[in-house]
């Protein structure tokens, strides 16, 4: 099989996965993606340093087409809480360009790859665990919450992921209902993405040695056929989400967090 349709269906595939996962658990599909495109770009005789930050990025970019078609179909079912959108999403912009405009660029691949396998490990935790809140935490006010988002979004700008890994436990620990922790993390995703996406292709411009196609830190083909994949499987990822079992599906989805992270890590120490 020729390499260039090998590539697109390897990359066709991780659309397809990574766009169901997104709509089901609202995770973005950044945990998923980062690690599978480290390799194919590492397979593509990019540098080590290079291949991490450029799956981070183009990684964010495609969750700019994921979040929008997930959060669609949780909107249309009323689970999106627009209240909690609107109070983390401007910290979120803010800490998201922080990131991914300053910090990003000056930290080194492998030590980007060691932070997004710290986080994936701390996120696959979380889904294993089955912690209840007190029953009268409620959501901070306007201040908190804008400290949260900008957390959030500096977290989500180093990483590449939606920043789901840390809006949904944040939102359940404070008695969000997870339906609607989920379908809200979904809709947080669009800001995230876009400011970070605009970090990166600023803070990657005069980058020497970028494979062609690439706009900055962000792979223009891996971005293309990810994203037109994705939009068709968050929809159904969404719809799953309020019929299956999602604690089990955590679970499982957990255990494969804990592989992708050890490649991470290895890719960090190793670099």
């Amino acid at each position: 099989m020729p390499i260039e349709a090998r590539l697109i269906i390897e990359l066709a595939l991780l659309g397809i996965a990574t766009g169901f996962l997104a709509g089901l658990l609202g995770i973005g599909g950044g945990m998923l993606m980062v690690p599978f495109i480290t390799i194919i770009l590492s397979g593509r005789n990019v540098s080590p340093d290079l291949s991490v930050k450029m799956a981070i990025a183009t990684s964010m970019a495609t969750i700019i087409f994921t979040s929008v078609s997930s959060v669609r179909a949780h909107h249309k079912r009323g689970a999106v809480r627009w209240d909690i959108v609107k109070r983390l999403a401007p910290g979120i912009v803010i800490g998201s360009i922080i990131a991914s405009l300053g910090v990003f660029a000056l930290l080194k691949g492998n030590v980007l790859a060691i932070v997004f396998g710290l986080f994936v490990s701390f996120s696959a935790t979380q889904m294993f665990l089955d912690r209840k809140p007190k029953a009268t935490r409620q959501m901070p006010g306007t201040a908190g919450q804008l400290a949260a988002g900008g957390f959030i979004g500096f977290l989500s700008g180093l990483v590449g992921a939606g920043g789901g890994f840390i809006s949904v436990p944040f939102m359940a620990w404070c008695n969000v209902a997870i339906h609607n922790a989920v379908a809200t993390s979904a809709a947080l995703g669009f800001p995230i993405a876009v400011a970070n996406v605009a970090g990166y292709a600023i803070s990657g411009q005069g980058v020497q040695d970028l494979p062609p196609a690439s706009f900055g830190y962000i792979w223009l083909p891996a971005l293309a056929v990810i994203a037109l994949c994705s939009v068709f499987t968050a929809p159904l990822g969404a719809r799953a989400a309020h019929a299956l079992p999602i604690g089990k599906l955590k679970r499982i989805f957990g255990s494969i967090l804990f592989l992708l992270a050890g490649y991470m890590f290895y890719k960090g120490f190793a670099g």
